[in-house]
């Protein structure tokens, strides 16, 4: 056997993996504080999306320094080292302060009730066209879109011609007349037939966009040969007429509210007044209305 001294001599190193290796805590911190960071960034990102310009504004002037101290004392501040109560330590400084802050106004400037009617006048008169420019705008859309169904429905297309769109002082008026051989109702009758019920309904969708009231009128065409505009039974007819196309309307979505009007005014408004008996007088004018413009109160009552 051989002695011990003989065998060989093996050191085992240990390698020591400091702070965890992969499974070390450190890097949560790390990924705690990037967390953090980025929950304070969507949630700036939030509140500039969410204030107006005016609150914007508001908060630039609340950090913004309102001067900048020449010294570095403790008096080069905003008051200068005074106070704006009387009762501070240095309370005749208040003075100074306020008069920078309430200059006194020009010699020359207006009397305060003529600035007021001025600014009155003017924003009246702003008003005034900013909505008539909306609603000439919407008006016009108004037409055009229902133009486009015309053409786009088949079964609108053959009717296109006994439809008549154009804009009156009073608003937007779309009329639908009767033709030669293609009347809207039945003769004598105030129910509408199946092709005035189409038109109605598409119609309605147009006065659905907009907010405007409306008013619905019925017309009647003279009798050939009788040398009068309409006869007495012209008159309840038109208006019955005018009642049944509400109630088309109506049933198609048009809000009850919105009527403003519905009236029967037989022959007596002619749309060809060259000839009062043509078919085309036999008609339903249907108008949206321009809203007048809320007015500014009086307040010198």
């Amino acid at each position: 056997m051989s002695s011990l001294s003989d065998r060989p001599i093996l050191i085992k190193k240990v390698k020591k993996v400091v702070g965890g290796g992969h499974h070390g805590g450190a890097w949560k911190v790390a990924y705690a504080d990037f967390v953090t960071a980025m929950m304070a960034f969507f949630l700036l990102m939030w509140l500039i999306n969410t204030t107006d310009p005016e609150q914007k504004r508001g908060i630039a002037e609340y950090f913004a320094p309102a001067s900048v101290s020449q010294t570095t004392s403790g008096s080069g501040g905003i008051l200068g080292g005074t106070s704006l109560g009387e009762d501070g330590s240095k309370g005749s400084g208040s003075i100074n302060v306020l008069e920078q802050l309430a200059p006194e106004a020009p010699q020359d400037a207006p009397e305060e009730a003529g600035v007021n009617a001025n600014l009155a006048a003017a924003s009246e008169e702003e008003l005034r066209e900013e909505i008539a420019a909306r609603e000439a705008a919407e008006f016009a859309s108004a037409a055009e879109s229902l133009r486009q169904a015309m053409q786009q429905m088949p079964e609108l297309a053959e009717l296109s011609r006994q439809l008549i769109v154009d804009q009156t002082p009073e608003g937007l008026r779309i009329q639908l007349v009767d033709q030669e051989g293609r009347s809207m109702f039945e003769q004598n009758s105030a129910r509408p037939n199946a092709r005035a019920q189409v038109l109605l309904r598409a119609i309605s969708t147009v006065i659905n966009r907009l907010p405007n009231r409306i008013s619905i009128t019925g017309h009647t065409s003279a009798v050939p040969g009788s040398g009068r505009a309409s006869s007495p039974g012209d008159w309840p007819l038109s208006a019955q007429r005018a009642d049944a196309s509400r109630q088309i309307l109506q049933g198609a979505g048009i809000d009850p509210d919105r009527v403003y009007s519905v009236a029967g005014k037989a022959g007596s408004d002619p749309l060809y007044p060259d000839d009062p008996s043509l078919a085309g007088n036999r008609r339903i004018a249907i108008v949206l209305l321009r809203e007048a413009p809320v007015l500014p109160r009086d307040t010198s009552l």
